[in-house]
C-alpha cells in the first residue's frame, strides 16, 4: 500500500526546513520516511522520527548541515568483509566480548493519547499539600524542626493512594523533609546513588523522557556539525566523562555509519571509569559498540581510562593531531561537587582540564533546576515545580514502554529528589543549576557558545512530533544559545555547544 511520505500534523515550516536540508529534494525525505515508518507487517505503525532524521542525514553532502538522532532498529546494517574493529582499555586491562544488552530496544507501548492536551488543573488538596510542604521546608531553615515535624506528621495521617504524578510527588517530599528532620530514623539516599539499581533506574529516565533524550540527541547533532568544519580529517574522536545514556553513541554510531558509507573512517571513543560506571561495565558496552560498528563499516577503538582529574591530558587520554576530538559532558556536571563544597572544586577543575585539551567541540546537557546554592526553602519550591513537571511527562504516556520501566524510573527520581533535599556538603550528590549559571561558569573557564545552527530548533520539533508527543505542553526551543525541552512552560533540560 502506497503511504503518504508527510505526516498529516507536520507543519509548512517544518517541511521546508527539512527540505531545506535536503537539498531541496523531498523524494529523499520520502524515500527515508517510507523505508523507516514501518514495523513488521503493520503499515499503521507511527514513525519513529529519530529514524527518519537519522536517514535523512545519510543522504546530506559532505558541507552540509548534519543531524542524527536515534534508530530503533539496526538489523539493515551490512557486515563488509574489510570492517576492523579495536577495543582497547588502558593499563593492559584486556577487553571482555559480550554482545550488547540493549542494541534492540522494544518497540514502545503506544498508548492513546490523553484527552486534555493541557496539564490536568491542580486540585485544592495538591495545591494544600504543597503550599504545607513549603512551610515546613522554611520552618526547618529557620530551625524551628518541631513545628516542621508537626506538618509533616498531619500529612502524612492523610491517604494518599500515590496513583497521579502530584499524589506521587507530594509522597516523595514528605519523605525527603522526614530525612532532613529525622536522619537517623529516615536515612537519606547517598550511597545508593552510585549502586548498579539507580544506574539502571536513571537510564530509564533517559529512555522515558523525550526531554532527556533530546538533549542527548541534541548533543550528537553538536558533533556531528564540528566534525562537518573539519573534512581534512577522518577520524572523530569522543571524549565522555560520564556515559550516562548508552543509546547516544549507538545513535551517533548509526548517523556517522550513513554518512561516511563507502569511506574511511575511525571513530574513537574515551570513557573514563569511575564509581559508578565501572570498568566492567564500560567493556561490555564497548564490545556491544564495536559489533555495530563492524556491521557499519567503519573502524571502532573503545578506550577505557582510569585517571585522576589532575592526570587528564591530551597524551594520557590517547589524543592525536590528526583528529577532530569532542568532549561529551552530558548530565555530569551537575553531580560534581563546586565552591560550595570543596576548596578543590573539582566542578570548576574538570572544565579548565577538558579547556586545555583543545577540544573542536563541547557538549553540554543538564537538567534545568536551581537546585544547588539556593536557599533551602526556594530549592524545595524548585523541587516540587521541576519534578511535578517531569513527572506528569510521564503520566502523559510519551515513550511509555512499559509500566516496569516507568516504575523504575520514578523510583531513581524520589532518590533523586530525597538526596537533593535532605542531604548537605559532600554527602548531597544532586547539585543542578541553572544555565544562566551554566554559561556564566564555561565563560569563567575560557569557553564560548558556539549555535548549534539555524535548523536544529525545527527539526528537533519534528523529532517531537514524530515520537509520540501530540500536546502544545511538550515544546522545544531555541533560547540564550541553548536547546530548551519543556513541558508545560516549565524547561526540564537544556543542551549547549562550546568551543
Amino acid at each position: 500500500m502506497e503511504r503518504s511520505a508527510w505526516p498529516k500534523n507536520l507543519s509548512s515550516s517544518r517541511k521546508r526546513a527539512i527540505q531545506e536540508l535536503c537539498g531541496q529534494n523531498p523524494k529523499k525525505l520520502r524515500d527515508a520516511f517510507d523505508a523507516q515508518s514501518q514495523t513488521g507487517d503493520d503499515p499503521r505503525q507511527p514513525l519513529f522520527a529519530g529514524d527518519l532524521i537519522v536517514s535523512v542525514l545519510g543522504s546530506f553532502s559532505s558541507n552540509t548541515q548534519s543531524l542524527s538522532s536515534g534508530a530503533e532498529s539496526y538489523e539493515g546494517f551490512q557486515v563488509p568483509s574489510n570492517a576492523f574493529v579495536s577495543s582497547e582499555v588502558s593499563e593492559g586491562s584486556e577487553s571482555i566480548m559480550s554482545p550488547l544488552e540493549s542494541v534492540k530496544t522494544p518497540v514502545p507501548v503506544r498508548r492513546s493519547p490523553i484527552e486534555s492536551v493541557k496539564p490536568p488543573i491542580r486540585g485544592s488538596f495538591s495545591i494544600k499539600s504543597e503550599q504545607s510542604l513549603v512551610k515546613a521546608a522554611t520552618a526547618i531553615y529557620e530551625g524551628r524542626v518541631d513545628v516542621a515535624s508537626e506538618i509533616l506528621r498531619r500529612l502524612s495521617a492523610v491517604p494518599n493512594p500515590m496513583r497521579t504524578s502530584k499524589q506521587k510527588l507530594i509522597g516523595y517530599m514528605i519523605s525527603a523533609l522526614e530525612s532532613r528532620v529525622s536522619p537517623v530514623d529516615y536515612p537519606p539516599p547517598v550511597t545508593e546513588l552510585f549502586t548498579e539499581e539507580h544506574v539502571s533506574s536513571v537510564r530509564s529516565l533517559y529512555d522515558l523522557s523525550p526531554s532527556f533524550r533530546g538533549g542527548c540527541i541534541a548533543a550528537n547533532i553538536a558533533i556531528l556539525e564540528a566534525a562537518s568544519e573539519q573534512p581534512s580529517t577522518n577520524k572523530l574522536h569522543v571524549i565522555d566523562f560520564d556515559i550516562g545514556w548508552e543509546r547516544q553513541y549507538i545513535d551517533l554510531l548509526y548517523a556517522l555509519s550513513l554518512r561516511q558509507a563507502g569511506n574511511q573512517f575511525t571513530l574513537k571513543i574515551t570513557a573514563l571509569a569511575d564509581s559508578l560506571y565501572p570498568e566492567k561495565r564500560l567493556r561490555m558496552f564497548g564490545d556491544g559498540l564495536s559489533d555495530l560498528a563492524a556491521r557499519s563499516g567503519f573502524r571502532l577503538v573503545f578506550n577505557i581510562v582510569r585517571q585522576k582529574l589532575s592526570e587528564l591530558s591530551r597524551d594520557s587520554l590517547g589524543c592525536e593531531p590528526d583528529e577532530m576530538l569532542a568532549v561529551n559532558l552530558a548530565f555530569k556536571l551537575y553531580r560534581m561537587p563546586d565552591e560550595s563544597v570543596s576548596v578543590e572544586n573539582p566542578r570548576n577543575e574538570l572544565l579548565r582540564r577538558v579547556k586545555g585539551l583543545a577540544p573542536r567541540v563541547v557538549t553540554l546537557v543538564e537538567q534545568e533546576m536551581n537546585g544547588n546554592m539556593a536557599p533551602f526553602p526556594m530549592r524545595v519550591g524548585e523541587a516540587l515545580a521541576y519534578y511535578e513537571a517531569l513527572l506528569e511527562t510521564f503520566d502523559s504516556n510519551f515513550f511509555r514502554y512499559n509500566s516496569e520501566r516507568a516504575t523504575r524510573a520514578e523510583e531513581g527520581l524520589s532518590r533523586k529528589l530525597v538526596n537533593l533535599v535532605a542531604c548537605e556538603g559532600r554527602d548531597r550528590v544532586e547539585r543542578c543549576e541553572v544555565f544562566g549559571k551554566w554559561r556564566a561558569r564555561m565563560g569563567m573557564a575560557g569557553f564560548k557558545l558556539k549555535p548549534l545552527g539555524p535548523h536544529v530548533d525545527e527539526l528537533m520539533k519534528v523529532w517531537f512530533g514524530w515520537c509520540g508527543s501530540r500536546q502544545p505542553s511538550h515544546t522545544v526551543k531555541e533560547e540564550n544559545g541553548g536547546v530548551c525541552f519543556s513541558w508545560g512552560g516549565r524547561t526540564l533540560t537544556v543542551a549547549s555547544a562550546w568551543r
